[in-house]
């Protein structure tokens, strides 16, 4: 039902060729980083996060068009380029606001599962040190891998209720 990621091409056809009826929510960690490069001026670096974060604390899917559409105006004359990619690309991080409120918090980025995956695979790769070839860390990896989906699959443990739209 709701995709969380980032722009990457990779991932943008897959979610387009597989779940292509899915909601997408583009990654705000990764839009913010983004926004980060397309500043430029490093004072500007320096905020545009506080910034985008007032977007996407709004109360609901107007005010955070609002806060947008004042953020971008607000660059428009000493960073204009800045505004035109905020315009442009921002909107991709507010899909959220059609979620419940409850469920906003976790699904507005992709940041904490990457990071338990990431960290898994760089604990049980630790381990080994050093690989006799490519194929025997594809092989470490991709177990890694199976046994997270698995467990995910399996659980009881609810990352977040799709079932339950109540604020």
């Amino acid at each position: 039902e709701f995709i969380v990621s980032d722009d990457h091409a990779g991932l943008r056809a897959a979610r387009r060729a597989v779940l292509s009826g899915a909601t997408w929510q583009r990654c705000q960690f990764h839009l913010a980083q983004n926004a980060i490069h397309h500043a430029p001026k490093l004072a500007i670096r320096k905020r545009i996060g506080e910034e985008l974060r007032a977007i996407w604390n709004a109360r609901d899917l107007q005010a955070a068009e609002a806060e947008l559409a004042a953020l971008a105006e607000s660059y428009r004359k000493t960073a204009p380029k800045l505004a035109e990619w905020l315009e442009a690309n921002v909107p991709e991080g507010l899909a959220v606001f059609s979620l419940p409120k409850a469920h906003r918090r976790r699904m507005r980025t992709s940041n904490p599962i990457e990071r338990a995956v990431q960290q898994e695979i760089k604990r049980r790769t630790k381990k080994v040190r050093v690989f006799p070839n490519e194929a025997s860390l594809l092989r470490l990896v991709t177990a890694v891998l199976a046994e997270i989906d698995e467990d995910w699959a399996t659980t009881d443990r609810v990352y977040i209720n799709m079932e339950n739209r109540d604020d």
